[in-house]
């Protein structure tokens, strides 16, 4: 069954949510792990791929988009079709993605913001009713 993490960050900027982001991912890759960013578009995939390039000064983190080469062990995506990644999913759309289920981990980064938190309110109770395990991670940002 898929283990759903919140991170709450501290902040109201959406900036926030995508370095935080990239953080996790490069945390992941770090551990040999496969990591799928699902973003609610093209556009925000894209800012998000290049976000990846320049987050970190000291290293680099390798990615692709998705439908450019999906078997990239870091992509950035949109739409209904991750495959072939099934490891962590990093959720950045406002959406409860419909493939979810089929990751090991679902992380779901949060920022003080009523447009990211409202309906993140409503994929809590959306994961809680069919019995995923859930934790909460209130995250302070500095600054």
């Amino acid at each position: 069954m898929t283990r759903i993490d919140f991170y709450v960050l501290n902040s109201n900027q959406i900036e926030a949510r995508r370095q935080f982001a990239c953080r996790l991912a490069y945390k992941a890759w770090e551990q040999n792990r496969q990591v799928y960013l699902h973003c609610a578009d093209e556009a925000e995939a894209a800012s998000i791929d290049e976000l990846l390039w320049s987050f970190r000064a000291d290293s680099f983190l390798p990615h692709a988009l998705h439908p450019d080469q999906p078997n990239e062990t870091v992509v950035c995506g949109w739409g209904d079709d991750p495959t072939p990644h099934h490891d962590l999913l990093i959720n950045l759309s406002n959406d409860t993605p419909e493939f979810f289920s089929r990751f090991n981990r679902l992380a779901e980064i949060l920022v003080e913001h009523d447009p990211i938190l409202t309906p993140a309110r409503e994929r809590f109770r959306f994961y809680r009713k069919r019995g995923y395990p859930l934790k909460t991670h209130q995250i302070r940002i500095a600054g």
